[in-house]
Parts: structure tokens; C-alpha cells; sequence
């Protein structure tokens, strides 16, 4: 029997050691690299579309009986009051003392029956919660495919770009009927019924169908994604590669993978006791940048400083409600972009490459990632006011950027920043973390998406 999370935390000297030395690296994407070329593949999804290929990296835990519903509203901070089937929300958790779990995507299947998509810390916590709390649910797993070769359930497609629609009504035969966003519906393609959520990647929020996410079970899956790229073609639809789109959030804005606040505090013990170190997401998960606090707490992020504000509703009750009332009135830190300055990224590049013994950590291109959980300290003059997680280049963009959490007053268009690149003390013990030394790069803030 393998260790619980709370068993390695112990034997590791606490959760930052732990997380600090974990080998590992950017969360995997395991699809081919790039179709055409990551620059094109980039460009597509503002010119034409892109179709990714979601069937094999994300987790997917269905949920079905009597108290689905109800196990999904009294551990999310959103309203439930018009959730229902064929409808879908960002659903984001957190503990008792209102810090962020985790999010997915959260579908509504049928009137008992809901799934959990996306990454797994928000996945384990309401599998945990289920078990634990008495709830009339069975839980089916559908694990991502390195952990579960040739039993996947489902297909998933990610039609991206403002071709999306059209290629979808070609794909079908004619017209569909519109899908409102955040909204399910279905259609056929090759002889198929395929079920579609209008939501985005890469663009805005809200933008009518530029994003359909299609899925069905996996068998019918090739014969969808043919017709759906025979579709395409006069479109200029392009497949995308996991490097173009492991760059996707750097213009939707989503922070992706900040630290769960689970690592600690007696409220989520039974959770770390009953979690798996080896077979989870937090056991497996490691922590790189230069971002250094003993203190795992001062990790740990709101709803608010995740761009998440919006969708905390106080309509239900919930975990960690009454943490949140109190919270919300309080200045918080603000989800920004910061475009990086060219030539200190030109400097950069240069440093990992040529600079010897004081070589600076290496920038990956286009994106430049190197741990699960990816924390940049960024300072405005003397004062560390935040964190920069996602890091990379687009085509769009037309230059490197990042998404950012920093301090409500300095989150203001146009100011002036600086992010520190590279891991403190010559770096740590991760196998893709070379030896090297720390830097600074100019960044200017904006409050809105830069592509």
C-alpha cells in the first residue's frame, strides 16, 4: 500500500521541501507536439480555428445518483440556482477558511448525473467528500490516458477560432441551433450525436460560439474528428499541437494550476490521510520559481486573486462560506497580464545560452514553464506585490507575457513591474532545473486579455 500525502509531507520536512524537490516538470500534454508549426497552429485559433485534441490529459470523474447535485453545490462557491442538465460552470472549491481547492470544468450530464473536467486537485477533494460524507453518489473515474492506456471513455475535441461554427454546421449538414455560452446542445457529425459546450480557450469569455468543446464515447471519436477536419479544410482549420496549446491560458487568462490549499491546516488532514502520495495529482505535483517562503500558506490563493471573484455567489450554503463573507469586502490581489519587455527577454534568451557559469535559467520557447505549480516573485521597485504563474510567447501577442496575481493597487494598466526569473540559491533539486542564476525582466501591467 502506497503512503498517504500527509505520510511523505511528514518524511519530506514539510509540504515546501516536499514540493521544492519532487522531480517533475509542467503539467503533460500527451499529444503530437506540433501538426504544422506551433507559430501557425498559434495564429489559427485568431485567424481561422484550431481543433485540439483533449481526449488524453485531462481527468474526468462522473458523479450519479440522488445527491449529485446537492454534493456539488454544498462544496462549490458558485449558485446552483439555474444549474442543471445540458448546462456547465467553472467550478472552483476551497476549505473551510475560503483558500482555492481547485477548479474544472462542471458538466451537467443529466438530471442525477454531473462530471468533473479538467485537472485533478478539485477532482480528489469532491471524490473524498462523497465517500466520506454520507453522500447517494457513484463515482467513475476516467483517468487521463499515460494512467490508463486504452480504457478511456470519452472523446474530446476543442473547436477554437472564429471558423468554429462554420466548420461545425459543414461537419453536421446545416444550420445548428445557436448554444448559449456556457450552455450544452447536440448534433450530429459522421452518422454521430455529439454533444457540444460553447466555451473558449483563447478568446474572450462570452464571444458567441468561437469555442465548442465536443465529445462523445471514445469509439465514435475517429470518425467525428475526420469529418470535422474534411470540414475544415476550406476553412483553414489547422490541428494543434501540445506546444501551441500549452499556451492557450496566456490569452484567456486562466491561471492554471496554482497551489491547492490542501498541503496543510487540520481542516483537510482526513483529506491528506485518505489521498494517495503516489497515485494523486498533490503527491505527484512539484513547485519551481523564484517565489521562496518556508510557509506553504503564503502559497496558497483566493477566488478573487484567480480572476474567480465573480462567480463566489452567497445564494447556498457551501465550505467555507462564512470564510469568504468575510473576505469579500477586503482589498485582494488582481488576476493581470504583464507583457514582458523585449529586450530583457531578448537578454534572457541570450543568458540561458551563452552565459557560462552565470548562465540565467533557461527560457523554453514558447513556453517556459518548468514545475506544476509555477511561482515568479514580482516586485514593483522594492516591494514584492505578487506572483507570476504562466509564462510564454504567442504569435497573437507578438511578444512573452505571463498572468499574474498582484496587489490590488498596483494592478493598474501601464505600470511598471519586474519578475524575477530563476530559482533561488543556483536552483533546485529538479531534474530540469540546470544550475543558474537569477535575473530581473521588466514587465508593464494590463487588466485586460493582450491578444
Amino acid at each position: 500500500m502506497s503512503e498517504s500525502l500527509e505520510t511523505k509531507i511528514r518524511r519530506s520536512g514539510g509540504p515546501v521541501p516536499m514540493l521544492r524537490h519532487t522531480p517533475g516538470g509542467a503539467h503533460p500534454f500527451p499529444i503530437k507536439s506540433e501538426y504544422s508549426n506551433w507559430r501557425d497552429e498559434q495564429a489559427s485559433w485568431k485567424e481561422t480555428a484550431v481543433l485540439f485534441d483533449q481526449s488524453h490529459h485531462m481527468l474526468d470523474v462522473t458523479f450519479t445518483g440522488p445527491d449529485a447535485h446537492r454534493l456539488m453545490s454544498d462544496f462549490g462557491v458558485n449558485s446552483f440556482a439555474t444549474f442543471g442538465t445540458d448546462r456547465a460552470k467553472q467550478y472552483v472549491a476551497v476549505r473551510e477558511d475560503g483558500y482555492f481547492v481547485g477548479d474544472a470544468i462542471l458538466f451537467g450530464m443529466a438530471d442525477d448525473k454531473v462530471s468533473l473536467v479538467g485537472g485533478a486537485s478539485v477532482h480528489d477533494w469532491i471524490t473524498f467528500q462523497a465517500e466520506t460524507g454520507g453522500y447517494r453518489v457513484e463515482v467513475t473515474r476516467d483517468e487521463s490516458t499515460p494512467l490508463n492506456q486504452g480504457r478511456r471513455l470519452l472523446y474530446r475535441y476543442q473547436l477554437q477560432g472564429p471558423a468554429a461554427l462554420k466548420i461545425a454546421e459543414k461537419a453536421h449538414g446545416g444550420p445548428i441551433d445557436r448554444i448559449k455560452f456556457f450552455r450544452m446542445g447536440r448534433f450530429t457529425v459522421a452518422g454521430h450525436v455529439v454533444r457540444a459546450l460553447n466555451h473558449t480557450m483563447t478568446g474572450t469569455p462570452g464571444m458567441e460560439m468561437t469555442g465548442l468543446e465536443l465529445f462523445g464515447p471514445l469509439a465514435e471519436g475517429p470518425a467525428v474528428l475526420e469529418a470535422l477536419l474534411r470540414a475544415g479544410e476550406e476553412f483553414g482549420l489547422r490541428e494543434g499541437g501540445a506546444i501551441a496549446y500549452s499556451t492557450t491560458a496566456l490569452e484567456s487568462g486562466w491561471i492554471g494550476l496554482p497551489v491547492p490549499a490542501i498541503y496543510s491546516g487540520e481542516s483537510t488532514r482526513a483529506f491528506r490521510e485518505w489521498l494517495s502520495a503516489d497515485a494523486s495529482f498533490a503527491g505527484r505535483a512539484c513547485l519551481g520559481g523564484s517565489f521562496d517562503s518556508a510557509d506553504i500558506e503564503d502559497y496558497y490563493p483566493t477566488p478573487w486573486e484567480l480572476g474567480y471573484g465573480n462567480v463566489v455567489k452567497f445564494d447556498h450554503d457551501f465550505l467555507g462560506r462564512s470564510a469568504l463573507e468575510r473576505m469579500a469586502g477586503r482589498p485582494h490581489r488582481r488576476k493581470v497580464w504583464l507583457r514582458w519587455h523585449d529586450e530583457d527577454v531578448t537578454r534572457l534568451l541570450a543568458g540561458g545560452l551563452f552565459g557560462g557559469k552565470a548562465r540565467t535559467k533557461y527560457l523554453q520557447v514558447p513556453y517556459a514553464v518548468y514545475a506544476t505549480f509555477q511561482y515568479d516573485t514580482v516586485r514593483a521597485g522594492d516591494r514584492v506585490v505578487g506572483i507570476s504563474n504562466r509564462t510564454g510567447y504567442t504569435v497573437n501577442v507578438g511578444g512573452w507575457s505571463s498572468l499574474a496575481m498582484i496587489d490590488e493597487a498596483d494592478a493598474v494598466d501601464g505600470a511598471e513591474v519586474t519578475v524575477v526569473w530563476g530559482e533561488p540559491d543556483g536552483g533546485s533539486a529538479k531534474p530540469d532545473v540546470e544550475n543558474h542564476v537569477q535575473t530581473e525582466i521588466r514587465a508593464t501591467v494590463s487588466t485586460t486579455p493582450l491578444a
